[in-house]
């Protein structure tokens, strides 16, 4: 960015003390700043009554608030029209902008670059769980301001490249949702009129126990909620093990979460998977590939009807005094169509698969894109006070 002039923020930003006490029979709303130059939202509304403050700050549409303790972590942003007369805390002070010297929206803009929150840092004191930024410290360091019809073209500039991220984005979610729908439309298709098995005669539940080494490290496997697949837990070291059974991980092994299978807790162990154990709470099922496949299986327990056998083979309240029982994961009776029509619907899911890493791999180039743009237009270094 072209600098036109060194100013210090307390030059384009004054602070606001408008102080009011909260009237008990009163409603208010309150302010939460979200991290990483997401801006302000609405935090909730509540009476007076239940504000312990005597006094709170009264924030104003067009302001600049920011947090007192996540500044650092890009906790600010413009009060929107909404939040007009919110109710915050002397942690949240709000800022008057001078609009003769900086732009609103230019400001907007220039807060979520790398270079602002650095400024924020280095306004940031105490310990580690009292850290704070300093107004005056803060005020006294230096912006590079072009003139205001230059801050004009640049948040122009910006404003658009972010509606066509926007778009991109929205088209991305658009085919996910469209492709969602059509392999729950060809699983539907495959398993009408499919006789159902019992798990125990398809897919087997199989143990590999361990016989545990003080002297060696055990690395764990943890399956996650949602059909979000598998991921790496810490190495258990031997000494730690204790009475705790494990179990071999095996690569194509049908792996449920007992704790959290009742909503998607199910993976299929992965290459970079095998060898890792589990305890317990992790049952491996090995499919039958004479009957059926492993990922058959996942989509079908990662389907609605799959989710209510789960969640009915589950037991108990929320969280985790809901299992799901071993005898009762055998007994599931899942849909076995011929096995022409499950390798058809398992080539449409690894079409889909390659198609969502694309997909992933081009959203990451997305999410990527402004910051780059921010720090090509600001720079990653602010200039020194």
């Amino acid at each position: 960015m072209m600098c036109a002039a060194c100013v210090p923020i307390g030059a384009v930003l004054t602070k606001s003390d408008d102080w009011i006490a909260p009237r008990p029979n009163e409603t208010y709303k309150q302010i939460t700043a979200r991290l990483w130059g997401k801006g302000l939202t609405l935090r909730g509304e509540v009476s007076g009554a239940q504000i312990a403050a005597a006094r709170q700050i009264k924030a104003k549409a067009g302001q600049f608030l920011l947090s007192r303790i996540d500044a650092r972590h890009g906790a600010f942003g413009i009060v929107p029209p909404e939040l007009d007369g919110a109710l915050v805390s002397n942690d949240f002070p709000c800022f008057e902008i001078d609009q003769t010297k900086i732009l609103p929206e230019f400001l907007q803009w220039y807060s979520r670059s790398e270079a602002f929150v650095d400024l924020c840092r280095r306004s940031s004191e105490g310990s580690t769980n009292r850290v704070r930024l300093k107004e005056n410290v803060f005020l006294n360091l230096t912006l590079d301001l072009p003139s205001l019809d230059e801050q004009q073209r640049i948040a122009g500039r910006l404003d658009r490249a972010a509606e066509l991220i926007a778009r991109r984005s929205e088209a991305v979610a658009a085919a996910e949702a469209e492709m969602k729908q059509l392999l729950a439309k060809a699983f539907a298709r495959c398993i009408d009129g499919a006789p159902c098995c019992p798990m125990s005669e398809v897919a087997p539940l199989v143990r590999r126990p361990v016989e545990i080494d003080p002297s060696q490290g055990y690395p764990e496997l943890g399956v996650r909620s949602f059909g979000r697949g598998t991921f790496h837990k810490p190495v258990l070291p031997g000494t730690e093990v204790g009475s705790k059974k494990l179990f071999e991980m095996a690569r194509g092994d049908l792996v449920f979460n007992i704790v959290f299978a009742w909503e998607g807790a199910v993976a299929i162990v992965q290459p970079e998977d095998a060898g890792r154990v589990g305890s317990h709470r992790f049952l491996t099922c090995v499919a039958d590939p004479e009957v059926t496949s492993a990922d058959f299986l996942l989509y079908y327990f990662q389907s609605p009807e799959g989710i209510l056998q789960l969640n009915e083979a589950s037991p108990g309240g929320a969280g985790r005094n809901r299992t799901l029982g071993l005898k009762k994961l055998e007994k599931i009776a899942v849909p076995i169509p011929d096995r022409d029509s499950q390798r058809w619907f398992n080539a449409l899911q690894a079409k889909a698969r390659r198609i969502q890493q694309l997909r992933t791999a081009s959203s990451a180039d997305i999410d990527a894109l402004m910051p780059s743009l921010l720090d090509e237009v600001f720079g990653k270094r602010p200039t020194p006070a």
